[in-house]
């Protein structure tokens, strides 16, 4: 595992410190690398997100709803089950 260190201001320190000392952490670096994950996490459901919105942008114009094709494809669909 390699090392890096950082420079936070007192406030954001302290704050960090906290966070390892309440227990939930081992220690400040956990809490960190807890952050990292979550925003690595986020940033992948975003792209996720993204790449969903773009095809759908590429599948071309919207079609009217038919309300009794979808229920009847959903009550086949419930039906083999």
């Amino acid at each position: 595992m390699g090392t890096m260190n950082i420079s936070l201001p007192d406030p954001m320190k302290s704050w960090v410190e906290e966070q390892a000392k309440a227990g939930r952490y081992a220690n400040s670096s956990d809490y960190v690398r807890d952050l990292i994950r979550r925003d690595r996490a986020r940033s992948d459901a975003i792209a996720e997100i993204q790449s969903a919105v773009d095809a759908g942008l590429a599948s071309g114009p919207a079609a009217p709803l038919d309300r009794s094709a979808f229920k009847s494809r959903m009550r086949a669909q419930h039906v083999g089950k």
